[in-house]
């Protein structure tokens, strides 16, 4: 017979204490753990996964698709990695390609040139608390339990997943029915040079034209340099939140993968061979804390600016359609800002949350939810928590002109402020 539920109790030892503990090493992750340090705080940044970047190296989301203002960490990256396509203005979209490979090795040498220490196959289980306040995580190690204590701790999980356990408050997907946007699993091709011959595995799908694909159109970048196509045509319904869910995903987006491969190796891309797939398939969307401030699709379409600004961006509106059906609803912005209160929950004093489960209706996720606008919001919760340290007060009630200081000190610049 099968129990409704058990009660796990066990001791679990102190594994370190660090100032700032950072869960989730994705862009807003890495970002606030290099801003962290760099105001001379000791950080730990824990990674469930083998490799820092999140969906840029894990989901091969190898594209910075352009935010309209090139700033901060973000333009760090690009100068030292991807020069080539660095403009000198902030204020001029770009969306460079890159390798996850190389971007993957980048980010370990960053951490190691700020002294962050990074923790790998570290996933969170859970938090302690103490009134308003977390004193340590509990996380899963290749050593089994073991906790983490700190005095400021950023959620940079991208599901809000420490957030959530504390008791914040949150929301799922779009209003009506908590449906989220769908999944996709990225993957490449390689221009051979030479005729291929198509190879459609058994229980895929035989697409015969345009209209038959997941998305209904054709999605992809390429590299002439190299001849290199990244694709991105999968479309699987399922939130990435939700075990059942990801389940299913992971295999049915696999299916499609070579669905599209076969495809496009018959129409037009005939001497490209399938190169790499994604270890995952991508999540674009998942669980919103609801935080001190909530941004709203009215925001995103009137170019809000706000006097605690921390991000800004011109990305479109961007949702694909939450039933996977083959429509995406695209619509142009002039730009807005993004607020420090997006990020800072109601009940605790010394937890923030960055990247895309910031609070934020399902509409104006859609636009900022891109990685550049991540490194941006996670970069400002670096400088945050190291504010509220020095200052000694609660993070939702650091002095914001001391953290647009020290971000601009770090390189950060807003357009029209």
């Amino acid at each position: 017979m099968l129990k409704a539920n058990y009660s796990f109790e066990r001791q679990v030892k102190t594994f370190t204490h660090a100032e700032v503990i950072v869960i989730g090493g994705g862009p807003a992750g890495t970002a606030a753990a290099i801003s962290a340090a760099r105001c001379g705080k000791k950080v730990l940044l824990l990674e469930k996964s083998a490799q820092l970047g999140g969906m840029g190296t894990l989901g091969n989301v190898s594209v910075f698709m352009p935010v309209g203002n090139v700033t901060g960490i973000y333009r760090e990256i690009i100068q030292e990695m991807l020069e080539e396509n660095l403009l000198p203005e902030h204020n001029h979209s770009i969306a460079p390609q890159y390798s996850p490979f190389l971007l993957r090795h980048y980010l370990n040498e960053k951490m190691k040139k700020e002294q962050v220490q990074v923790c790998f196959h570290c996933e969170f289980i859970g938090t302690i608390q103490e009134g308003s306040r977390i004193r340590a995580v509990i996380v899963s190690t290749r050593e089994g339990l073991k906790a983490f204590e700190g005095e400021r701790f950023i959620d940079c999980t991208g599901d809000a997943r420490v957030a959530i356990d504390a008791g914040v408050p949150y929301h799922t997907g779009r209003e009506e029915d908590g449906l989220t946007q769908p999944m996709t699993l990225m993957f490449t091709m390689q221009n051979t040079g030479k005729t291929v011959t198509p190879v459609l595995p058994e229980g895929c799908y035989d697409y015969e034209n345009e209209a038959d694909l997941p998305q209904g159109r054709r999605l992809y970048w390429e590299q002439h340099n190299d001849g290199t196509l990244l694709v991105n045509m999968s479309r699987v319904k399922a939130n990435g939140a939700i075990m059942e869910d990801v389940n299913y995903a992971e295999m049915e987006a696999l299916k499609q993968v070579f669905s599209i491969a076969y495809y496009l190796q018959k129409t037009g891309f005939e001497t490209y061979a399938l190169a790499h797939i994604a270890a995952q398939t991508g999540v674009r969307e998942t669980n919103q804390i609801n935080g001190r401030y909530t941004l709203t699709e009215q925001d995103v379409v009137d170019g809000v600016q706000f006097a605690d600004v921390v991000a800004q961006t011109n990305y479109e509106i961007d949702i694909h359609s939450p039933n996977a059906e083959k429509t995406t609803d695209e619509r142009k912005v002039s730009g807005y800002d993004i607020p420090y209160r997006c990020m800072v929950p109601e009940a605790f004093d010394n937890l923030l949350v960055a990247g895309r489960p910031i609070s934020a209706t399902h509409v104006a996720m859609s636009s900022m939810r891109m990685q550049a606008t991540c490194y941006a919001l996670g970069q400002a919760a670096g400088v945050a928590v190291a504010i509220s340290l020095d200052d000694s007060s609660p993070l939702n009630d650091i002095s914001i002109n001391k953290l647009h200081n020290i971000l601009e000190r770090q390189g950060v610049k807003f357009i029209g402020k």
